[in-house]
């Protein structure tokens, strides 16, 4: 899992200096790797959790989804962040 957030979170950056300058791979952070890896984690455990209270109590639980809604969102700002930072 860890492969695609990688390359979600590398870019290409341009060099700067004459028209001919070739592009670089600028690889992500290790630690942003990881701390992606466990919100996507965390944001799956809590989806089932979730889901088999809904399942079990017949009922929502409106904190779950409260912590649901607020690690996806930190997620994307992950991603969003490290794809537009240095423009």
């Amino acid at each position: 899992m860890i492969g695609w957030i990688r390359k979600a979170l590398s870019r290409k950056v341009r060099q700067k200096g004459n028209r001919n300058s070739k592009s670089i791979f600028v690889m992500a952070d290790e630690r942003l790797v990881h701390v992606a890896n466990f919100g996507i984690g965390l944001t799956v455990c809590l989806t089932a959790i979730e889901i088999a209270h809904l399942a079990l109590l017949h009922s929502w639980n409106n904190e779950i989804f409260a912590a649901i809604t607020g690690l996806s969102g930190t997620v994307m700002g992950i991603f969003i962040g490290a794809k537009t930072e240095g423009k």
